[in-house]
This record gives structure tokens, sequence and C-alpha cells, in this order.
């Protein structure tokens, strides 16, 4: 880990009418580490963020514990939180479209957040507000101040939801599949800009992806979700290199490889159970080749495979080596 635990999650679970969506999720990140989260759609990688800050709605139970730096922020007051969200910790989304006002012009949704979480106000804000749209390499930053969401591109409009992120100067940015509805040379630069921005600003990272890509471009360990739990965890490179829970070797068998001769790409066959038709046991056991009858008996514990390698399956095993990754896929 890169420092200091900054967040610790423990035995989180959340249920909607009875129904779990998450089982007793527990991860922690350190101070200025990145931390990816994969897995399929419905496997609660953001229902996870989204509990832990308390923006879940009110028919949502959730029980656990979420410590900031020591500090429990699970069911804090309103004002604790809305200290914590958006200054301690931001988050920025998948659509910028969904996220920005379209009736406001950009400069007023970026000093907003100025005002609200370092007190600026006036064009002390303002300049402040160009300074953070130059910071994420926003073109012409003075004039974009003063349009709005529709006259600016996908691109654009996620760097405007960056800088929102960045104005509280936070000490963690969560990013919920932020490159997902941009195109992959957009895509790639928004990359780069979360890389140097966490460089020059010690600040940690969680990345919400589905794409294994991404993760491995960016983060420098990884968890991988399957229903609602986390079935491993590991350094990024281990996790490329040598699998172990059969659902992450089903996501690495299904990457096209990079070097050497072609080969078809296998399918992780099934889908994600239903919350509220999960199977008895290991959650994955109907997709699972390595299947007995123990599966079934209760879900397994998250438990070290090797040292700084955790798989919640009883029959763990790596598979041959995948080729290791590309230098410059490894994050810096």
């Amino acid at each position: 880990m890169a420092g200091a635990a900054l967040v610790e999650i423990r035995d989180l679970a959340v249920a909607f009418d009875r129904t779990p969506a998450l089982r007793g999720v527990s991860l922690s990140i350190g101070k200025g580490e990145s931390l990816g989260l994969v897995g399929e759609s419905g496997c609660g990688k953001s229902v996870t963020w989204l509990a832990a800050l308390g923006l879940l709605p009110g028919k949502a139970r959730v029980t656990g514990s979420v410590r900031l730096a020591g500090q429990e922020i699970l069911h804090a007051p309103p004002a604790t939180l809305d200290r914590v969200r958006g200054g301690r910790v931001a988050m920025i989304f998948q659509d910028p479209a969904s996220s920005l006002n379209p009736v406001h012009r950009i400069g007023r949704q970026v000093t907003e957040a100025l005002q609200l979480h370092r007190g600026l106000s006036g064009a002390a804000a303002r300049e402040e507000a160009r300074r953070l749209l130059d910071q994420v390499g926003m073109p012409d930053a003075r004039r974009r101040l003063d349009a709005y969401p529709h006259e600016l591109s996908g691109g654009q409009n996620q760097r405007v939801m960056i800088a929102i992120a960045l104005a509280g100067q936070p000490e963690l940015l969560v990013a919920d599949e932020p490159t997902t509805a941009l195109d992959v040379t957009i895509q790639a630069q928004i990359l780069t800009l979360l890389a140097e921005i966490r460089r020059d600003t010690g600040m940690a990272l969680v990345l919400i992806s589905h794409d294994l890509g991404v993760i491995a471009e960016t983060c420098e360990r990884v968890c991988v979700m399957y229903a609602g739990r986390i079935v491993e965890e590991t350094r990024t490179e281990r996790l490329f290199a040598a699998p172990s829970h059969p659902y992450a070797q089903g996501l690495m068998a299904a990457l096209p490889p990079i070097h050497g001769p072609r080969r078809p790409l296998a399918a992780i066959p099934g889908s994600v159970p239903e919350p509220w038709a999960m199977p008895p046991g290991c959650a994955f056991a109907p997709r699972c080749p390595r299947h007995v009858a123990a599966c079934d008996a209760a879900p397994p514990p998250l438990v070290a495979v090797t040292p700084g390698h955790c798989a919640a399956c009883i029959r763990p095993g790596a598979v041959s080596a995948r080729a290791p990754l590309s230098p410059e896929l490894l994050p810096a």
C-alpha cells in the first residue's frame, strides 16, 4: 500500500427491500494509492461507494463500517457528510451530461464548488475556476467559463467534472466509469490527466471500471467484484500474470492477446445472478468450471493465496501465466 490507510471499509452490506445488493465488502485505500474495482455490470462496484458516501436512497438498508482517516462516516450526520463529499472525497460519474446542470454556465458550476468547499467567491473564485480548467487541459479555459455544457464535447464536459471534483482539493477521488462514454483517443487523454493530477497532488484514486485495459494502465492494486462481494484482491501485475479465482481467470481469458498467435476469446457462460435469486454457497458456482459439491455449502471467505494476494475460493489456483503486461500498461 502506498501509505497509511485513508479509507477503511469493513463488512459493508446493502439491501433494497430486503434484497441484498452488497454482501459484506471489506477493502482499504492508502494515502496516494490507486485502486481499481472491476467486474461485470451488477456486481456492486458503484453501489459500494454510493453507500460509503451516503448517496443511496432512503429505502436502502446499509450496515458495516466506513472510516475516513479513522473517523466513522457511515450514517454520519448530514453536516459531516457535506464536508466529506466533494471536500475530502470527490466522485465523478460516467456520463457528465447528466451530472452538469444544462441551464447554468460552466463557470458558475465550478465556482459553486469552490464557494462550498473553500469559501472562495467573486473574482477569486472565477480565477481559481479558470486555473482548474487549465489544470485539466481545457483549451481556452477563460472563454469556456461562460459556455454551457451543450456547447462542449463529451471529453470537455468530463474535464469540467474533474475540475469540479478537484475544487475541494480532495484526498480521495472516486472515478466511476469516467471514460466509458468517450472515444479511445479522449479516453487515453482523461486517464493520462488523472495520473498526472494524482502525481502532482498526492491524492488517492479509486477507479471503477469493467475495462481491464483501463485498470492495467492506471491502478496499482485491483479488487475483482462479483455478485456483491470481493472475490480477488492483489496487485495489478499479479492479477494479469496469475489470476487465482475462476471468475478473474474468466475475465483474463476474455482479453485478446497483444503478443503471440491469435486465439479464440473465451466467454464466461451464464450471467451474474439476480440479487433475489442468489445460489447457495459460492455465487459463481453455477458458472464455474471447477465447481464441486462443497462449493454450495457456504460462501467462501476471502483468504490469502500468496502474500498480498487474496481470493474467495475453496479451490484457488493460478492458471498458466499470461504474457507479462507491456511496460506502457503498468501504472507509474
